[in-house]
Parts: structure tokens; sequence; C-alpha cells
């Protein structure tokens, strides 16, 4: 017996010109529901994504053969990745068909499924099909039995599932009743394990009812999987075509940048995005490309200690609305609402985790931007009045300008604005400058400096905000000021490098800074002292403490920047009992996105649930790297009454007490 198959037995091939013509039919609406949708990005402002070509197809494709960002997730995750990788077999698989009998055996005589391959081929797809159909079934008790919280149903999931069960179902059948007229008892019939057991249902129907039931399940299995196809821009099967092309379509530019908006645009009618027509393609094309996972969600350290934000919902509400015919032109903030906006940290947990790389942050700021810029909201007069103390005095803390650098008094640091010289400029920040707490943090971070030979300086009086906290909420105007006028500041001293040791002022300083004319290279404190103790001009005592390590949204999933620190605390002796949530998964502290001046007032506090995780280590000690970390955990412990057994230490301060 010839180890192959005919390929269309039964049917015969006179299906083929009936077939290929509902294939183009079913292609044809595809394109015309891709095309109806390009029409709804097109309401969306221009956006160029498609620099960097290479960089981006490159990234595209190992992300979709790989399934990179899918796998992160244990459990729904991997079902998700083993079934993509059972359906491309299966694809792989239908195209090696379709080459053989419809393009070299007819036109040349040419048959390669035969033989060993052939035994390959049968049992490969097997495999594959039961694998997918096993997944599919998984996720489908996942979404309908088990029902994880805050997963949600929209319309067309049920038919999805159903009609890919469907697909996979009438293909084992079909092959089945082929194999039980034509394969079974044979050896042959053993390399289509799970075909063989669907061939004893059709053992019993005679080779004149096992024909009639495989015509009938090879029509029926046709028509499914055109309708697969045909469903695709209408369905959330879209995420297919759209969330490769999404990845495609990511940011490349410095992670987490915003925007500069020209605020001297005469010819702009508003600031910031109050409606669908002010958001971009990008911004449209990303709601569609949402796969409706809630990775997002169970990340967002609002949504989690109940607030009202979910970064899936705002991503899904505008996609509604981009599709809703007639709107108002306030309706986008009021359908996400501004409890939604004023909740997020901006913390890019969301991001990190997303498989479509869909940008929320950016949404999120932009419609801040325009409550504050066009309507003048913001999220209480607490934040209003920091706003102000910021606009009058340099800083939210409304202290007077003048006594920004009076913690530095008796310390060997160079002030510029008293003409002073050094080579390296210290970018304070304000809860540096003026806060009592995070003063000693500055004033340790000196003393290191001066261990190791380095004479820095600092902007003194003339430093103020770096315009981070005001920017996230929305007040690009002032964020600007503040930036120009540091930037000049910086630019008079002559020096050739900046450091700082507020994340917040680090990733503005080395990022949004580069728009307004600043382009010095800027370093984070922790990486800094790292390479002073690489190159042996700083060395500790390493005395043992049990500790763990907070890394700060904007070190770590910002500037990835996760090592150093772990570094440091190595050369100082200590043991690190990591929490749960660490690195690019790490926990919010609640301050980013100008939270840090705003009052908590909905839900759990947020730097009480992250104070609670580290206790959960059993360390005694809580280091972070960040005066915004700081300033919330000292108040986080106190109101979880953790007072006793868990105590906020700055990286700083550890390796000052070492030196």
């Amino acid at each position: 017996m010839e180890l192959t198959r005919e390929i269309y037995w039964n049917v015969g091939h006179g299906v083929l010109v009936p077939m290929y013509l509902l294939v183009a039919a079913a292609l044809g609406v595809l394109v015309w529901g891709v095309r109806k949708r390009l029409v709804i990005y097109r309401q969306g402002r221009p956006l160029d994504r498609t620099d960097r070509r290479s960089e981006r197809l490159t990234g595209a494709l190992r992300d979709l053969l790989l399934q990179v960002r899918v796998l992160r997730v244990p459990g729904a995750g991997t079902a998700h990745g083993l079934f993509f990788f059972g359906f491309v077999l299966l694809t792989i698989g239908t195209t090696l068909v379709f080459i053989q009998a419809d393009l070299l055996q007819p036109l040349f005589g040419i048959r390669f499924l035969t033989g060993w391959f052939y035994l390959l081929f049968s049992v490969v797809l097997d495999i594959a099909g039961l694998v997918g159909l096993v997944m599919l079934a998984g996720l489908a008790v996942r979404r309908y039995l088990v029902r994880p919280e805050g997963l949600p149903n929209v319309g067309d999931n049920a038919l999805m599932l159903g009609l890919l069960l469907a697909i996979f179902v009438t293909g084992f059948l079909l092959e089945g009743a082929r194999m039980a007229a034509t394969e079974l008892g044979t050896d042959l019939s053993w390399w289509s394990p799970v075909g063989l057991a669907c061939a004893q249902i059709f053992a019993g129907l005679g080779e004149a009812g096992q024909r009639s039931a495989h015509t009938a399940l090879w029509w029926l299995h046709f028509a499914l999987v055109l309708g697969f196809f045909a469903a695709i821009p209408f369905t959330r099967f879209r995420h297919l075509l759209l969330t490769p092309a999404n990845v495609f379509f990511r940011d490349l530019g410095p992670r987490g940048k915003l925007t500069t908006l020209d605020l001297e645009d005469e010819e702009a009618e508003s600031f910031g995005v109050g409606k669908i027509e002010e958001l971009t393609w990008k911004d449209l094309f990303d709601a569609d490309a949402c796969t409706y996972c809630k990775r997002c969600q169970d990340r967002c350290p609002a949504w989690t200690t109940d607030k009202p934000l979910s970064p899936m919902q705002v991503v899904n509400q505008i996609g509604d609305l981009s599709r809703k015919p007639e709107r108002g032109e306030e309706e986008l903030i009021d359908t996400v609402s501004r409890d939604v906006l004023w909740s997020c940290t901006t913390c890019r947990a969301c991001q990190e985790i997303c498989p479509a790389t869909i940008e929320h942050v950016g949404k999120i700021v932009d419609m801040r931007r325009n409550l504050v810029l066009m309507q003048g909201e913001f999220p209480g007069e607490e934040v209003q009045k920091a706003v102000e103390q910021t606009e009058v005095n340099g800083n939210p803390l409304g202290m007077a300008p003048a006594a920004r650098a009076d913690w530095a008094e008796g310390l060997n640091v160079a002030d510029f604005s008293k003409g002073d010289q050094a080579d390296i400029l210290y970018f304070v920040g304000c809860y540096a400058s003026f806060d009592k707490r995070n003063q000693k943090i500055a004033r340790d971070f000196i003393r290191l400096l001066d261990a190791a030979g380095v004479k820095v300086g600092i902007l003194g009086k003339e430093e103020k905000c770096c315009g981070e906290p005001v920017r996230k909420l929305g007040n690009e105007y002032l964020y600007q000021m503040l930036a120009v006028e540091n930037i000049e500041q910086i630019k008079a001293t002559g020096v050739k490098q900046i450091v700082t040791a507020c994340p917040h002022c680090f990733n503005t300083l080395a990022k949004d800074y580069n728009d307004l004319g600043l382009e010095l290279p800027v370093r984070h404190a922790n990486v800094f002292l790292a390479e002073l103790v690489a190159e042996g001009k700083l060395t500790f005592r390493a005395e043992a403490i049990d500790c763990t390590y907070h890394d700060s949204c904007y070190l770590g999933r910002y500037n990835d920047l996760y090592d150093a620190p772990r570094q440091l605390l190595a050369a100082a002796g200590a043991r690190i009992a990591e929490m749960n949530r660490n690195r690019d998964e790490s926990y919010c502290c609640g301050a980013g996105g100008g939270r840090i001046l705003a009052e908590e007032k909905l839900g759990e506090r947020i730097n009480q649930k992250r104070v609670r995780m580290a206790a959960g280590t059993g360390a005694g000690t809580l280091v972070s790297s960040c005066p915004f970390c700081m300033t919330m955990f000292e108040d986080g412990v106190k109101g979880a009454e953790l007072e006793e057994s868990l105590k906020p230490k700055d990286l700083i301060e550890l390796l000052a007490e070492r030196v």
C-alpha cells in the first residue's frame, strides 16, 4: 500500500471551480470588511508609524510566530499560545495540500505528500489539531464556567469559540469518515490516531453511508472555514490580523516619552483630546487590536484597589465611540469619566504586559490635558493648590525658592547659582530639596560622591521642579515653562553630565527635555554609583541585612534599570527577599501620574497594598530608589500599622551607612 492518500477522495476534482469561487467570495467579504474598518481609523489624526520598517517587521514576526508576549502569562497565555501553534501547523498542512493537489500535481505530475514525509505530515497535523481542540475547549471552560473576575464576555465571544470548535470537530470527523472507508484496518491508519478514533464512529455505516457522511462533512467543514474568514473583520477574530499589525505600528521612540504639544500653534482649536477626532488613528486602531484578555486590568494598581479605572475598558470605550455615527463633542471624556482619568498612576504596567502593544497611558494623559488646558479641571482642590504653588514657587510644596539649597549646607557640593564650578550636575528634585525625610537621602548621596572623589554641583535656588507631576496631570503649559527655565540654567553651567536620584526627574530630563533642547547625558544615581563601585572608586562594608527591594515604575518599566540597584545591595551585604511583584511586574507605590499631589479618595490605598506585599516577604526593610516611593511608603507603613515590622529605607541611605 502506497504511503499517501487521495486528496479529493470522494468529492472529486469537480469541486475545484465552485470551491475557489466561494473562497474568492469569502476573501472579498474579508477585504470589504477591512476597508470599512479603515474608515473608522481615518477619523483620527495622522501619525507616522512606518519608520524603521525592518525593525518593526522583525518585531511583529517574532511576536506572532513565537507568541512572545502571549506566553508571558501562564495558564490562559500558555493555552492561547499552544492553540496558535496548532492552528499554524494546520494552516501549513492545508497549504501543502493546496500546493500538491492544485498546482504541482495537475501541472507537473509532482507529488511530495508520500512515503515517510506523508506519515510525518499525518501525525503532526493530527496532534496539532488535537492540541488546538483541547486548548480551545480549555479557553471556553475558563471563559464560561470558571469565569475569572473581570473577564468580559463581549457579544461575539461565543460565536468565535463555537465556530473554531466546529471547524476542529468537523475536520476530525471528516478525516474519520474518509479513514473508515479507505484506511481502517491498515497500518497507515495508526499515523492519524485522532482520525482513527473518529473512524470508529463511521465504521458500521458501510461504504455508501461513509461516502455520504464524508460529502456532507466536507461541505460543512468548508462552509465553516469560509465563514471564519468572512467573519474576521466583523468580530473579535479581527485581532488575528490587527494584533500583529499593532506590534508593527508600536512606538519605537524612547519608552514612555510623551508627545510635546506645540502650544504656539495659532491654528490649534484646542489642546489635548476631548473628542474622538482629536485622537490619532493609532489610538482607534488599538481598540480593534484589543483581545479583551484583561491582563492590563489585572495589573492596574488603580483597578486592583477598587478604583473605577480599567485600561481595557478605556481602550474599548474609545473603540465603541469611534464606531458611533453621532456623538457629542464632550462624549469621549464623559464616557470614560473623570474619576477614571484621574485614577491613573501612569505606571505603564498595562502597556508592559499587553500582548497587542496597546498604548493606554498616552490616551489618558491626552484627555487629562484637555481637562486642564481647555476646561480648567483638576482632580481636587489640593492638586490645584499644588499646581499654583509650582507656578509661583517652582515646587509643589509651596516652599520658598531661596531655601532650595538649604539641605546642602556644610556639604562638599558646588552651587552653580553662586558661581561655583563642577563637572557633574546633581539635579536634586523638589522632594529631596524640601521634604525632611528625602533631604537626608540627598545629603547621603553627596557623602557617597565625596567618598568616591566626585565633585558635583547643584543649581541651588535656580533649580525648579522638572515639571513631570504637573505634566502627567495634564498641565503641559506649566511643564514647558518649567522645563525651558531649567534647561537655560543647565546650559549656563557648562556641565557635561547630569545625575539625579529621582526616577521622575531622570525620565523627564533624559527623554522629554530633548524636545525642548536639552541634549546632555542624564544618569540615574543607581547606575552612576554602580559604575563607581565597578571602577573601585567606591567601596562598602558588607554588613548583612534582610530586605526587599521595590522597583520604581519610572526606573523599571520606563527605563529597564533593574540590575544596578541589586548589584549595589549585594555589594553592601544585603540579602534580598523579592516580592512576587518585582522587576517589570512591580506594583506601583501610587505616586506616579501626579498622584503624589492628590488625595487618594477612592478604594484601598495603593501604597498600603504595596507595603503589605513587602511585609509578606518577612524582610524587615523595604528598600526603594525614589523620593516619591519613599514618601508613599512612609505613609503606607503607618496606615497599614506595620511600623513594628517594616521600615522604609532608600538605597542611598543604606549604602551611606556602609561606606
